[in-house]
C-alpha cells in the first residue's frame, strides 16, 4: 500500500490506485476543495507534490492547468496513490469562503483517464 503524507495532517496507507482527491478527504481527512466534483474543470482540487511526483500526468489535467497558466502544481482529481507520495494542500476549504468542498468525486478519475507525460 502506497504512503500518502500530507503536510500538517501526517502520514497515513492507502489503497493502490484510489485517486488522491479521495485519499485526501476520506483517510486523511483534509478539507480539500473539488468544486467541480473532481472532473477536472475547476482546478479547486489543487495540490503541491513535495515529493513522489510522476511524469505521468492526464491529457484533462495537462490541458486545464496549461489553460489557466497554472505550474507547480498538480489535481489531486487526476491523481491516482500507486506509489509514495509527500504533498501540502494549498486548497482547502478552509479559508475558502465557499459553503462545502464541492460533490463527491467517483472512485474512478473523469473524465476517464488518457495518459500522458508532463
Amino acid at each position: 500500500m502506497p504512503k500518502l503524507t500530507v503536510e500538517g495532517f501526517g502520514e497515513f496507507e492507502v489503497a493502490t490506485g484510489k485517486r488522491l482527491v479521495l485519499a485526501l478527504t476520506e483517510d486523511a481527512k483534509v478539507d480539500q476543495l473539488h468544486a467541480c466534483g473532481g472532473n477536472a474543470r475547476c482546478t479547486t482540487c489543487r495540490v503541491e507534490v513535495l515529493s513522489g511526483d510522476t511524469d505521468q500526468i492526464t491529457v484533462a489535467e495537462k490541458t486545464l492547468l496549461a489553460a489557466k497558466g497554472l505550474s507547480g502544481v498538480r489535481l489531486s482529481c487526476q491523481m491516482v496513490c500507486d506509489h509514495d507520495l509527500n504533498v501540502r494542500c494549498i486548497s482547502r476549504v478552509e479559508g475558502s469562503g465557499r459553503p462545502g468542498p464541492g460533490n463527491v468525486p467517483t472512485p474512478e478519475i473523469a473524465p476517464p483517464a488518457v495518459w500522458t507525460t508532463k
